[in-house]
């Protein structure tokens, strides 16, 4: 199993650090884990809420794609490590991931 910890811009909220199973992504890792991120398109890489920060681990994910790159620059406050957590993959049952979720308050969006 590999193991994702997430951090929270939003220093209120503790880490938390869990296990999942290659072949899902970020995003679906953080629902299934009760962790709050925006996801208006409903994780179909058609918008940028569930925008993230992967901060170790990036190999264990697939390469970012161009329309994955066009939504990030519309996010807030984009950076080299910025990905989308509906695109953000695990592809490897040994991988140790550290992402940072941005503040959701900043996000017009909602649940699913």
């Amino acid at each position: 199993m590999a193991k994702v910890h997430f951090t929270f811009e939003d220093k209120s909220i503790s880490p938390v650090t869990v296990e999942a199973e290659a072949g899902k992504s970020i995003l679906e890792i953080a629902l299934e884990n009760d962790i709050h991120l925006n996801h208006n398109c409903g994780g179909v890489c058609a918008c940028s809420t569930c925008h993230i920060y992967v901060l170790k681990g990036e190999d264990a994910l697939p390469e970012i794609s161009e329309k994955e790159e066009d939504f990030i620059d519309r996010a807030i406050d984009p950076r080299l490590e910025s990905r989308l957590a509906c695109q953000s993959i695990i592809e490897d049952d040994d991988a140790e991931l550290h992402v940072e979720i941005p503040d959701q308050s900043k996000i017009i969006g909602h649940e699913h």
